[in-house]
């Protein structure tokens, strides 16, 4: 975790209260990092690369995990 702490790590603008929701930060290799906002450096952190980070905004995007 400690290696992630100096990430320039940001949440939604349309999150509230930095409450219910994750922050994300790039790194160094392109991919991205994405932690629990409620518990900020405690967080474990998920890790992504470039593609699977892509991926994982298309998705979104289409509609893949709408219910």
């Amino acid at each position: 975790m400690n290696e992630h702490k100096n990430l320039p790590w940001r949440t939604s603008t349309r999150s509230q209260n930095g409450q219910s929701c994750v922050e994300v930060a790039p790194l160094p290799d392109g991919g991205w990092a994405v932690r629990d906002t409620k518990l900020g450096d405690n967080s474990p952190v998920l890790t992504f690369r470039a593609d699977e980070w892509e991926a994982f905004l298309g998705g979104a995007k289409d509609g893949e995990f709408d219910s």
